[in-house]
């Protein structure tokens, strides 16, 4: 199988080079809109990328979701996904965007490191509990924030209710096997330690695997590896492509809001 075109979303999405554009068009709308209410460039660390965006509700905040962006580890920044912050805070919970260190400066061990410490940094100004959520690549990070391994303090972990990885690569071995890793640097210990769905899921941590139905074969089955390894929910999303999945995150009154928020 020719895994780069195993994991390539673009050439299969129709009008996909209109998606990152609207993305960072829409996210500068919303933040304008909520005034006082968007607290951006926040410092978790002292790294240029080391950087989230708040995002307060109305009143006092249920608890705190996090959305990890993708692109792969290689591209993308904080500011381009704060639309998708509406659903979460029209329910009255705060929300969280980072930025995180992109390869090839860093690997995605030291990512998975700095959404620890995003998280660790955003849930000392929002009390409650803590949803982590993310796509793609941001996906397999949120997804790291469920495991047993995560590096986040204990009192942190505790908080952790429920990560919700969206069209999550939780398998890294086949990107050994594209150009990405060039880059990626990707190696068997990396893949064997960084692997979601290689790791024991933290006890008292809720998941739920969301993944569009009109996504690549090669993300249906990262989805269902780790819904399967970690023996929890998972949602094939009707008439969803990988970049439009995340969309509904923006609907307070979505399916996959509610997989993010229902019952907490």
């Amino acid at each position: 199988m020719d895994m780069d075109l195993a994991y390539a979303n673009a050439p299969f999405i129709a009008g996909a080079d209109g998606y990152p554009p609207r993305w960072l068009s829409d996210a500068a709308a919303f933040r304008a809109g909520l005034g006082v209410r968007a607290e951006t460039g926040l410092a978790y660390g002292p790294g240029s990328r080391h950087r989230f965006d708040l995002f307060r509700p109305e009143g006092a905040a249920r608890g705190l979701m996090m959305f990890v962006h993708g692109g792969y580890w290689l591209a993308f920044a904080q500011d381009q996904w704060s639309h998708l912050a509406a659903g979460a805070l029209a329910r009255g919970w705060a929300v969280a965007i980072p930025s995180y260190t992109l390869a090839p400066v860093a690997r995605v061990s030291a990512m998975t490191v700095e959404i620890g410490q995003a998280v660790t940094a955003a849930a000392a100004l929002v009390g409650g509990p803590v949803v982590v959520t993310g796509h793609s690549a941001g996906g397999h990070l949120s997804a790291r924030m469920g495991c047993a391994d995560a590096p986040v303090p204990a009192e942190v972990a505790a908080r952790i209710a429920r990560v919700v990885p969206i069209s999550p690569l939780a398998d890294l071995a086949p990107l050994m096997q594209t150009a990405m890793n060039a880059k990626l640097d990707l190696d068997a210990e990396e893949v064997a330690a960084e692997s979601p769905a290689y790791l024991a899921r933290r006890p008292g941590c809720g998941a739920h695997v969301w993944v569009g139905g009109e996504e690549r074969p090669s993300f249906l089955w990262q989805a269902r590896l780790l819904a399967e390894e970690w023996a929890c929910d998972w949602t094939v999303a009707p008439g969803r492509h990988h970049f439009n999945v995340i969309d509904p995150l923006a609907d307070p009154a979505s399916p996959l809001t509610g997989a993010l928020l229902d019952g907490l």
